[in-house]
């Protein structure tokens, strides 16, 4: 199995990211990480503040779409490898600026695997999602060469986004895993998220707003068991190929957010039914045979246990949580990183 000593984790302040930098300190003590992100809207170096003294984490404030600003980081670090999770996310927010989402998950894409290419690196890392492969129907699951259909602009840009990790691959030699992802949940999510923002208005009797009737599907995976995936990618996957990553646990959301209710001791009556998003896939189920038979992964936790401890984690940290919501932590690191296009910490 290959180890990789220096590794760059774009997007490591965010929740995905975030969680991948914990576990990765922990389960490799030879390994130093750099974390470079831009601090946007989803990202939080707050959730990080206990590895502020941690020699094997170094973070860089930095964008993926931004040449210079690569070109210094790879300059300045001999990375092993890549893993990028760095990208806008929230499927909401892209119905209104798709265009942010393509300068950022598609040709920061590009622009990442080309530093990549010119410094050496030996393998890197798509962190991907179910989403590009659109809307399943009642039954089936998504494997990895089930046609790519992405049905909203955020699944459309990651998609491109694929292609082009593809492309390096076959054109160029590079080195590299694509993982696509079911649904996470865990601790350090950001509140605009289903099980985060149920979880808020709950403790707040305020209404719980579910999209349509409620039915759509999603596979749900604990962020802890995504991170030992992606570990398992990262040092033994075949390169060129793509791992779907699922919890197996298929589940509508109406059913999600009443077990929130019944952990919460809440009443079912603070449900609201509003209207449907455009492009809205009605079900999501992903078919990972793949990485359990080739690399021996399986998800550790179960979705029943993982949800009572996302629920206690939000109690326990319900300040982190405040401070997400309105930003504030953002205006911190607004003064300690300013505008400079790169900053260590």
């Amino acid at each position: 199995m290959n180890t990789y000593k220096n590794i760059l984790v774009t997007g490591g302040a965010g929740f995905i990211g975030g969680n991948f930098v914990r576990y990765m300190l922990d389960a490799h003590p030879e390994t130093t990480l750099v974390n470079y992100d831009a601090l946007t809207y989803a990202g939080n170096l707050e959730s990080l503040a206990d590895l502020e003294s941690e020699p094997r984490h170094v973070f860089v404030k930095g964008n993926v779409a931004d040449k210079r600003q690569l070109e210094d980081v790879f300059t300045e670090h001999a990375f092993d490898a890549v893993v990028h999770f760095a990208a806008e996310t929230h499927v909401d927010r892209s119905l209104t600026d798709a265009e942010l989402f393509i300068e950022t998950n598609t040709c920061g894409t590009q622009r990442l695997l080309d530093a990549a290419r010119a410094h050496g690196v030996k393998r890197y890392v798509q962190i991907s999602t179910d989403e590009v492969y659109g809307s399943l129907g009642p039954e089936g699951e998504f494997a990895e060469n089930s046609p790519i259909q992405p049905n909203n602009p955020y699944a459309a840009s990651k998609a491109a986004a694929d292609f082009l990790v593809r492309a390096a691959h076959k054109t160029h030699g590079l080195e590299v895993a694509i993982t696509r992802c079911s649904n996470n949940f865990g601790p350090w999510q950001f509140p605009e998220k289903l099980i985060p923002l149920m979880i808020a208005n709950a403790q707040e009797n305020k209404p719980l707003p579910v999209y349509g009737d409620g039915l759509h599907v999603r596979d749900w995976l604990y962020v802890q068991d995504h991170c030992s995936a992606i570990d398992a990618v990262l040092h033994k996957g075949r390169p060129g190929e793509v791992y779907n990553i699922g919890g197996h646990k298929d589940v509508p959301n109406i059913e999600v957010v009443r077990k929130l209710l019944a952990i919460l001791n809440k009443p079912e009556s603070l449900i609201a039914f509003v209207k449907d998003r455009p492009g809205h896939d009605r079900r999501y189920a992903m078919d990972s045979t793949k990485i359990r038979t080739e690399l021996g992964w399986t998800p550790a936790h179960s979705f029943e246990d993982s949800l009572r401890q996302t629920v206690q984690w939000y109690l326990d940290n319900r300040e982190w949580q405040e401070r997400a919501r309105s930003g504030a932590y953002q205006d911190y690191y607004r003064t300690l990183y300013g505008n400079r296009p790169a900053a260590s910490a």
